[in-house]
């Protein structure tokens, strides 16, 4: 099965329940840049407490491991880094969800999201270029993986006409990732 059919699994009942999200993370760099393997799926998703119930069932347990209601709704309610996993047991494949809260870079972000079509022939809402880069830096700068600064590298060469680096400027300073930016 392919990478990008993969995460379909995911993102289709996402996608019937109309629910906003945007995936981000490797397979966001892999769309603005150069192909590499990737284990699991990073997607932020906007959800309320509401909704917690209704995502559920989207994710039925036959099929795929979802955390409890309550589990969900105590990441919901946080107001900044609310996470979470669900994982499709046929394939063992893994989608780290990441909540809107009251990230302001997840909201830009959301407000600015694009709809792509994969090869696969697939549809989905990714995450624009330049959020992608950030968050980069910022795992970059958390963990020290060279494979972060190597999306960043490949989406600006793939994708840097596309990508506005005055938008990346203004929030590598407001994140303080000034000397890692400059660095790539």
């Amino acid at each position: 099965m392919e990478q990008t059919e993969l995460l379909f699994h995911f993102v289709n009942p996402l996608e019937q329940a109309a629910l906003r999200y945007m995936l981000t993370g490797s397979v966001a760099s892999m769309v603005y840049g150069l192909p590499r393997f990737t284990h699991d799926l990073d997607l932020v998703l906007d959800i309320s407490t509401a909704n917690v119930a209704a995502f559920v069932t989207l994710f039925p347990l036959d099929s795929y491991y979802c955390p409890p209601e309550e589990v969900i709704t105590i990441e919901v309610r946080r107001r900044q880094h609310g996470h979470f996993n669900l994982i499709h047991h046929q394939t063992g494949y893994k989608a780290d969800i990441y909540l809107f809260g009251q990230d302001e870079l997840h909201h830009w972000a959301m407000e600015n999201r694009r709809r792509v079509s994969l090869e696969s022939g697939y549809s989905t809402w990714i995450a624009p270029p330049e959020y992608v880069i950030i968050r980069k830096l910022e795992y970059y700068r958390e963990g020290g993986l060279e494979k972060h600064l190597n999306d960043i590298r490949g989406m600006l060469e793939i994708s840097g006409e596309q990508i506005n680096r005055q938008i990346i400027a203004e929030w590598v300073t407001r994140k303080g990732l000034t000397p890692t930016w400059t660095s790539v």
